[in-house]
């Protein structure tokens, strides 16, 4: 049977357990992580392509003191660090107390706030090839990821980068989540903020966005970083230790 007649069996099986209150893709979802209907790779390759990724990256960090890092500045009053674009992040401290651990505490810190609060787009493309749905994911270096390179959503980037305050090239398919709501061949699957980690980021949250493509949209992938996945496969690859990023998890999930 193909994947069209599998999936029409499998929701009918389960009509009685759907429930109105849930995605409308949400069931398809269920059928996707059940078996790998990939039509571009096993499992086994898209292992191997990592693997390589991680082997050929040549993004080489160095732990230097903070006062030496370039286009950031300590201010000399405050103390708190900023861009010298007067964008991206800055650092500055926090005294907070506390009455709902197992004592009343109180603790200073430094933590990340970014500029102006507004976040950044975490988008995945999903794309019907051949009938079967398949997500556009990126083997991305980050100064901090365990093993420098892991797999990470179809856009990952904050509105400093969409807007090239870096003197960069605006990030890969931009256009597409940024008029998400005006494209004819776009469907907005998933669409919200996302809280991030509130112990070390300042009131920080991402917009998360699952986006269908129309299946006869053509759409080139920039580079060999860029790879079409099976939800079957990602869910596989979250068995290996740090390959797949956080950002994806927390888009996926909401199926």
């Amino acid at each position: 049977m193909n994947y069209q007649n599998e999936l029409k069996d499998f929701l009918t099986r389960i009509d009685d357990f759907i429930s109105s209150d849930i995605y409308s893709h949400t069931p398809e979802f269920m059928f996707e992580s059940l078996k790998d209907w990939s039509a571009f790779h096993s499992l086994e390759e898209v292992k191997e392509w990592f693997v390589n990724k991680r082997k050929q990256s040549t993004l080489e960090i160095e732990d230097i003191p903070l006062n030496q890092v370039a286009g950031w500045n300590i201010d000399k009053d405050s103390g708190n660090i900023y861009h010298d674009s007067g964008d991206f992040f800055t650092i500055h401290g926090v005294r907070v107390t506390s009455k709902n651990r197992e004592v009343a505490v109180t603790w200073d810190q430094p933590i990340l706030e970014q500029v102006g609060y507004d976040g950044g787009l975490l988008g995945i493309i999903r794309k019907r090839i051949n009938g079967i749905p398949h997500y556009l994911c990126e083997a991305k270096e980050e100064p901090g990821n365990y093993g420098k390179v892991q797999i990470s959503p179809s856009l990952q980037a904050t509105f400093a980068n969409i807007n090239q305050a870096h003197g960069g090239r605006k990030p890969h398919f931009t256009d597409l989540f940024m008029e998400r709501d005006n494209l004819d061949d776009v469907t907005v699957l998933f669409d919200a903020w996302l809280a991030e980690d509130g112990g070390r980021l300042h009131l920080k949250r991402n917009r998360g966005i699952l986006i269908e493509l129309d299946e006869a949209t053509p759409i080139s992938l920039p580079n060999d970083n860029f790879i079409w996945l099976s939800l079957y496969q990602i869910k596989q690859l979250l068995k290996e230790d740090a390959w797949i990023n956080p950002h994806i998890r927390g888009i996926l999930a909401h199926g």
